[in-house]
């Protein structure tokens, strides 16, 4: 039974985000799962089947893929009904994906290592190379310049001003990115975040040596 949920779910992203040009395609969907089903078996913690419906479905509702918050949340409850799990397995899940999100630096309280193992896969993907790729695909898709040394880096924001404030792909790095490897939950993703964080210390070191006409 759950192999079929499995299956049936992730049939279901891949038809909801497998044309998003944003970052958050089927692709990183499901290199946050295979992260996190990792995560759980180098921890030993966690159940394994609610670790990997929550990281299949954790960008279904995400305001910035969707109308609205509403809407978003919507769409995700409507399809968890289509699907035999028990009512406290639909609660779980959707309370790791309602708490996993970044927004900002806004600090949610994880309450269950399922959630912590899930935030730690998504984070993941969102450094390395993969998340110097995806940072500028999503900069690109949102209007954001590349860079601009006249723009301050934000520190503390609100939701809001995370969302909709002034900023650049570069500055992202700086807002969020760099910030992500020490806020991580667990032993297992420190120890993949480390060449990931030190690839971005490269690219950024690359960077300004090229905006700065060096060779």
């Amino acid at each position: 039974m759950k192999n079929t949920i499995i299956e049936q779910t992730e049939v279901f992203v891949q038809n909801e985000l497998g044309e998003d040009a944003t970052g958050h395609d089927w692709f990183h969907v499901d290199r946050v799962r295979r992260n996190a089903l990792h995560i759980c078996k180098e921890e030993n913690a966690g159940e394994a089947f609610i670790i990997e419906m929550a990281a299949l479905l954790h960008d279904i509702p995400d305001e910035k893929l969707n109308e609205s918050i509403e809407k978003g949340e919507e769409k995700l409850e409507t399809y968890l009904q289509t699907i035999p799990l028990t009512d406290n397995d639909k609660k779980h899940i959707k309370q790791i994906i309602a708490t996993i999100s970044y927004k900002g630096g806004q600090h949610t309280e994880l309450s269950t290592i399922e959630a912590k193992i899930v935030q730690d896969a998504d984070r993941l993907d969102a450094i390395g190379a993969i998340g110097i790729a995806r940072v500028f695909a999503y900069g690109g898709k949102k209007g954001h310049p590349i860079y601009d040394p006249g723009i301050q880096v934000r520190d503390a924001m609100s939701l809001e001003e995370y969302r909709n404030g002034k900023s650049t792909s570069i500055h992202h790095f700086y807002e969020k990115l760099l910030k992500l490897q020490d806020l991580l939950n667990t032993k297992a993703a420190r120890e993949m975040a480390e060449s990931r964080h030190q690839m971005m210390e490269t690219f950024l070191e690359q960077f300004y040596q090229e905006w700065d006409g060096q060779e």
